[in-house]
């Protein structure tokens, strides 16, 4: 594909860009050196090969759901400094 300065304008109407008239000529250029980029890339056979979605594969690990009675209050308080009724104490930060 050819670019020509009225298609750089198109296109920079489009992306709402202001690109001044000394730059135009590089942008000719810059568009069908990427345009050439993507030519190569289409040559490439990918024949067999399953999309990439992301480099790290990921998977959801579960937990097993267990029944459980849910009161583990005094395990959890065992952890605190400090503990009133089954509450933890902090100090006071508003007066």
């Amino acid at each position: 594909m050819h670019f020509d300065t009225k298609t750089v304008k198109g296109i920079a109407q489009l992306a709402r860009l202001n690109i001044p008239e000394e730059k135009q000529e590089k942008f000719i250029h810059e568009m069908e050196d990427i345009l050439k980029w993507v030519e190569q890339l289409q040559q490439v056979n990918v024949d067999g090969i399953e999309p990439l979605y992301s480099v790290a594969e990921e998977k959801n690990v579960q937990r097993a759901d267990e029944v459980t009675t849910g009161n583990l209050q005094e395990e959890l308080m065992a952890n605190s400094p400090d503990a009133v009724h089954g509450f933890y104490v902090v100090p006071k930060v508003v007066e």
